[in-house]
């Protein structure tokens, strides 16, 4: 009997555990079915909010139809799209649209549509696109990628004024750069007769150019400071036109991440501390009125207009350094090492460029850039270096100022513009020879120097590149001083020259050994 009611009491405690294992069970499914629905209600309004935004207004340039959450991300090699974008150019015209992320873009390709769209209306396409990783960086600040407007007018003017009177030292601007050629000379004697890696002199001594004007200093090309400059700089470089900058901005929620774009905000925090403690020693060292560099330039502005709202001020400065340094670096470096490995594919042209070299300046001691009128070769070849390689492909991004028109189409205000430059710079009926490197491209019939409307590396308009006068002053001087002193050959052992790119915010040729030779007793 006590066995038999000890079985009636687990019986009916059993089944009460039962049932409250049931009601348990019911709720946690009812929950589980309540974010189950909840979830496809986000999803789903996710989707049409997407499918909404991303429908192209009316009359808006054609192009690829984009797949919620990363638009037309996914049909762009990151690592470098640019044939991507031929192919879609082929399918939707010169002017077509795609979207990164849920943001569209309007790319430009030929001359026609770049034409219209920076010189015919240029304040129309004068803008820059906020909300980027660039943008972000440059807290909107300085002069590159400052949107337009009175800040940046003013800012642009003071730089063009300042490069153009450089006045700044004793040293005219010719000056600072054959001093400074005279450094690579001896960097470059000490592998004649061998092959050396050219990869960091030219950015060595472009940047120590830039950081004479900018900081009235020049470097010692092994200094690791000058080092810590353009490691971080090429990095970022690198970086800014790369896969994960167009991850940042297609997709914001993966921005605070720590995704491999974090390194361009560390880089860049450690420049601004180099640039504001250059400032703070600048401060407590310059004579007012008496500008040494860019710097004494800057602060003597600031002191003239006062604390009255000018957009003059220290945090200005320090993106402004920046930006003038990456105008005046990147891509002269590049340049010329795209300039000699081209000239060492095509030693015909390099020996065409030293007869006329050697015809032109006889027995004079150095170069002068006023030579450059009578070397027509010459300066064919130095743009034609330009025009093959593409330097800076895609430019910097534009936005439009306000609603336009473009081609027969309507761009609305605030749209991201990409100029696909190499579009204009390999278009077929604007060059002699579109794909191959050819000087002949930049010469008439008479052998004259002449300079075709499609050639525009440095883009066109009133956001054309800062650095371009004296990257051009740059690339002749250094290119005449070390033809006339060296042949460069193409290693025996270093097999078949490679001239694709690498790809970045400016292009740059894969890693080469250049050859040295010196030519009779030709001492420049």
């Amino acid at each position: 009997m006590h066995s038999s009611f000890s079985l009636m009491i687990q019986r009916a405690v059993g089944g009460e555990n039962d049932s409250v294992f049931n009601e348990v069970a019911d709720s946690s499914q009812v929950t589980v079915i309540m974010v189950g629905t909840l979830l496809l209600l986000w999803i789903g309004f996710f989707l049409l909010f997407f499918l909404y935004r991303s429908q192209r207004p009316k009359n808006f340039p054609p192009g690829p139809r984009p797949i919620p959450l990363f638009g037309n991300l996914l049909q762009l090699t990151l690592d470098n799209p640019i044939e991507d974008l031929k192919k879609l150019s082929a399918q939707y015209g010169k002017v077509f649209s795609l979207y990164l992320g849920g943001r569209p873009a309007v790319v430009l390709n030929g001359l026609q549509a770049m034409k219209e769209a920076m010189v015919t209306k240029s304040v129309d396409f004068a803008g820059r696109p906020q909300g980027l990783m660039v943008s972000h960086i440059t807290e909107g600040k300085g002069v590159i990628l400052a949107d337009y407007g009175p800040s940046w007018r003013e800012h642009r003017r003071f730089a063009l004024m300042t490069l153009r009177n450089f006045g700044l030292g004793k040293k005219s601007m010719e000056e600072r750069i054959l001093d400074e050629i005279s450094y690579v000379i001896t960097c470059l004697d000490r592998s004649v007769g061998q092959s050396m890696s050219p990869q960091t002199l030219f950015h060595k001594a472009a940047s120590n150019i830039i950081c004479s004007i900018i900081f009235g200093i020049r470097y010692d090309h092994d200094d690791k400071y000058l080092q810590d400059i353009i490691r971080m700089f090429t990095g970022n470089a690198k970086i800014f036109n790369g896969p994960w900058a167009m991850i940042y901005d297609a997709l914001p929620l993966v921005r605070s991440l720590p995704l491999p774009f974090q390194k361009a905000f560390q880089n860049t925090a450690v420049l601004k501390k180099m640039a504001a403690d250059m400032i703070a020693q600048h401060k407590s060292t310059r004579d007012p009125g008496e500008p040494r560099d860019l710097i004494d330039c800057y602060l003597d502005e600031i002191e003239k207009r006062g604390d009255n709202g000018s957009p003059f001020c220290e945090d200005q400065l320090i993106i402004y350094i920046l930006d003038i340094y990456i105008a005046g670096t990147d891509t002269t470096s590049n340049t010329m090492l795209f300039a000699l490995l081209y000239l060492m594919t095509y030693p015909e042209v390099q020996a065409r460029c030293q007869q006329e070299i050697d015809t032109v300046l006889g027995d004079k001691t150095i170069v002068s850039y006023e030579d450059r009128h009578e070397m027509p070769y010459i300066q064919a070849t130095i743009h034609e270096a330009q025009r093959l390689s593409s330097m800076v492909p895609f430019s910097v991004f534009h936005s439009t100022t306000k609603d336009t028109q473009l081609m027969g189409y309507n761009i609305p205000k605030g749209t991201l513009i990409i100029q696909n430059l190499s579009t204009v710079l390999h278009e077929e009926g604007q060059w002699k020879f579109p794909h191959d490197f050819n000087p002949t491209n930049f010469l008439n019939e008479q052998g004259e120097f002449v300079k075709p409307e499609a050639f525009m590396p440095f883009s066109v308009g009133p956001r054309v590149c800062l650095g371009e006068s004296l990257a051009r002053m740059e690339l002749f001087l250094f290119l005449v001083t070390l033809l006339r002193r060296y042949q460069f050959v193409w290693p025996e052992d270093a097999g078949v020259p490679d001239l694709s790119p690498v790809w970045g915010v400016t292009l740059s040729p894969k890693p080469y050994k250049l050859g040295v030779r010196l030519r009779g007793d030709k001492t420049g």
